[in-house]
């Protein structure tokens, strides 16, 4: 296997590591205390020193988080991939309901789309903000008590997971 590009072979402090991974940071100390980046080591003036493997596993999480994972989820599939030798089913697991929540969120995505369209077409030229269809369009709704619209919340999903997915999580130790 290829050593990925950002590898380096002498230890990095912490900003060195920030630009190689360009991730700020404030995001690898967070990724520390949240325990998904081992606590660095520190040289002689107390600098955090990070190595390859540092590097790796942040690149690691980085992808994970593009792909919109929570951290628990990350949480879960590092588990695994610092214990190389155990089943990867219940991996599988978690993606296939990660992507069942992707697959909601795009759901609620098309709604959310749908519904804005809906309020666009209630103002069709620039005029008073007094007359905009769009702002009393707004007003209307929230006015009407129990109306229901496409308010998601992005990266909420895991607040609310399937029973397999807890099941990977009570299975993993999360």
């Amino acid at each position: 296997m290829a050593t990925p590009p950002h590898e380096q072979h002498t230890p990095m402090k912490i900003g060195e590591l920030a630009a190689l991974a360009h991730t700020p940071v404030a995001t690898i100390r967070y990724y520390e205390r949240e325990g998904l980046l081992p606590e660095a080591a520190r040289n002689g003036s107390n600098y955090r020193i990070y190595d390859e493997a540092q590097a790796t596993r942040l690149s690691f999480i980085r992808h994970c988080r593009g792909l919109d994972m929570t951290l628990d989820e990350i949480r879960t599939l590092l588990r695994f991939k610092d214990a190389p030798t155990r089943s990867c089913g219940d991996v599988n697991a978690l993606l296939d309901a990660h992507i069942g929540h992707v697959a909601a969120r795009i759901r609620e995505l098309r709604q959310l789309e749908k519904q804005l369209k809906q309020l666009r077409k209630q103002c069709h030229e620039a005029q008073d903000a007094a007359h905009c269809g769009i702002l009393n369009g707004l007003t209307d709704i929230a006015s009407r008590p129990g109306q229901v619209h496409a308010g998601h919340v992005h990266g909420t999903h895991a607040q609310t997971t399937t029973p397999k997915a807890r099941s990977v999580s009570k299975k993993s130790g999360g």
